[in-house]
């Protein structure tokens, strides 16, 4: 029972109090970059998901072979090859989507949740806490970048999921769809979670 408990601690956590968006600020250029709608929101979220807990199993599972000083290298080589997967599945089944994510796909070889998780987590924990570590850390990732698409969508177009909510006539504040757009949102909501956190740490919650 204790070690079942423990093991849904490691996978809340990424959701909310270590939270990679909202919580660490960590990944600040795909969601910056890439949160112009729900979509790529999404798919970026998706993508980087499954290279966490690809990245996270492989590593947890080889951790007593990789040597010590060799990790950092061997953590890239582990991580890029599941980006590489992560990119050829997209251009092959989702090719808009791969076309408007660019080259933040392959950047998530260098996407600091992603080697983070590896050093401080999967090279010290065993493999199922790993998967449930990087699950829970790119869920938390998604729901970020999925809520910061979501407002951006409505406010900058009128559309969600390129759904139209308005009609062609109804004004939309098309700063929210530019870079100025990603900076507020984020803002908003990184002063929300502070909101909430300091309400829950008071008991107020």
């Amino acid at each position: 029972m204790k070690s079942k408990s423990s093991a849904i601690a490691v996978f809340m956590k990424g959701l909310w109090e270590n939270n990679p968006v909202l919580v660490l600020l960590l990944g600040m250029c795909p969601v910056l970059a890439v949160t112009s709608s729900a979509l790529n929101g999404l798919g970026m979220g998706a993508a980087t998901t499954f290279v966490l807990v690809m990245s996270n199993l492989v590593v947890s599972s080889l951790r007593h072979i990789i040597p010590k000083r060799m990790r950092i290298p061997c953590f890239i080589v582990i991580i890029a090859s599941f980006v590489t997967i992560v990119e050829m599945l997209t251009q092959a089944y989702t090719p808009l989507l791969n076309k408007a994510l660019g080259i933040f796909i392959p950047l998530i070889v260098v996407n600091c949740i992603v080697l983070g998780r590896s050093e401080a987590f999967a090279y010290k924990n065993g493999i199922w806490k790993s998967i449930l570590d990087g699950l829970g850390m790119g869920i938390g990732f998604t729901l970020a970048l999925f809520v910061m698409g979501v407002i951006r969508e409505i406010l900058g177009n009128g559309s969600l999921f390129e759904v139209p909510l308005v009609s062609e006539e109804a004004s939309t504040v098309l700063i929210m769809i530019m870079p100025p757009g990603a900076f507020l949102t984020l803002g908003y909501l990184l002063a929300f979670a502070n909101y909430l956190n300091s309400r829950r740490l008071r008991g107020g919650v």
